[in-house]
């Protein structure tokens, strides 16, 4: 399920991460459904558990998944819901930004460096 590139840039946890939220936000993890255990994914991605629960914890602080004690992990609401919760984070970061002296033509030029060209 998880493709892990030990030799990348980004961090092996960063990438569960990424992964998961790619998966949740394309539907392919829904609402309720069990994550791996920290134990079991750790073990069958021949990591650190502690790798694994760095992962589930971000996850779980940004509101992607939930745990439930000795039923496991699992993930949260829906697609709407977290793109909700992530616009209001971006929106947060952004006041952040230009109360630090950050101008609109810098805030934009760093999301063009993100987003690349695409349109929306």
């Amino acid at each position: 399920m998880f493709l892990i590139n030990l030799q990348g840039k980004e961090s092996i946890y960063e990438q569960i991460r990424s992964q998961i939220e790619r998966f949740i936000l394309a539907g392919i993890l829904k609402p309720d459904d069990k994550l791996p255990s920290v134990r079991m994914l750790a073990q069958e991605l021949g990591i650190n558990p502690n790798t694994v629960m760095k992962a589930y914890q971000e996850l779980e602080k940004n509101g992607y998944i939930y745990t439930l004690n000795k039923k496991g992990v699992f993930v949260a609401g829906n697609k709407e819901e977290i793109s909700r919760r992530n616009r209001e984070d971006a929106l947060r970061m952004a006041k952040t930004l230009k109360e630090e002296g950050l101008s609109k033509k810098e805030l934009l030029e760093v999301l063009d460096e993100v987003f690349g060209e695409e349109t929306c």
